[in-house]
């Protein structure tokens, strides 16, 4: 039997807060490469070292999914801020453009940006790439490829909505960073995890999902 394709997964973190999707949907993704690879013995959610030790060489990799994360220089200070760990081993380097994922000739399958801050936004929708991770996204919408950014900001401002329109226009998804409540979640644990859910399936990989009605 040919095995099957591995779906590339790029996680974009800038330095908006809410850094705790982007944890969230790292340890979703572990749940489910756990089950795929059969170590169902293993911790069903990683935190702390135990997850920044699971990032480390094979970048949450296994024969169906392959995600690898990239950080903005204040990403990484908001996430050991808001989170009280350190970020994740083995990221990529956001100062390289020496990278597959800056080629469109090997571009990822799918791009996230969580948490994404209106000035990453600004830089992609006028198409000045500065770094891996707005270069990586504007390889993704010249490629025709999905890239779904999550702006953590309230309100916006008219040059938000413009950009956020620019980009819609050129094929980028835009979820903002609201969770769900009919599933009354009984605290900010699961209240991210709804919103983490819906983002992974968004992406074009199957995972559990709480549904309205």
């Amino acid at each position: 039997m040919e095995k099957k394709k591995s779906k590339k997964i790029l996680l974009g973190v800038t330095g908006a807060s809410g850094q705790i999707y982007a944890l969230k949907v790292l340890q979703i993704i572990q749940q489910l490469q756990d089950r795929l690879s059969g170590a169902g013995a293993r911790q069903a959610t990683l935190q702390g070292d135990a997850l920044q030790t699971a990032l480390q060489a094979e970048y949450l990799r296994n024969e169906n999914i392959q995600i690898e994360i990239v950080f903005t220089d204040t990403a990484k200070i908001v996430w050991e801020d808001e989170l009280g760990q350190p970020v994740p081993g083995g990221a990529l380097d956001n100062n390289s453009y020496y990278h597959p994922f800056a080629s469109g000739s090997n571009a990822a399958d799918v791009m996230i940006i969580l948490p994404a801050t209106m000035g990453t936004i600004g830089r992609i929708a006028s198409g000045a790439t500065a770094d891996l991770l707005t270069r990586a996204a504007d390889v993704m919408l010249k490629e025709r490829r999905p890239l779904i950014i999550c702006p953590r900001e309230t309100p916006f401002n008219l040059i938000h909505l413009r950009n956020l329109t620019t980009l819609a226009q050129a094929g980028a998804l835009i979820a903002p960073a609201s969770p769900s409540f009919y599933t009354h979640p009984k605290d900010l644990d699961a209240l991210t995890e709804t919103f983490a859910r819906r983002i992974i399936n968004l992406a074009g990989v199957d995972v559990d999902l709480p549904k309205f009605l």
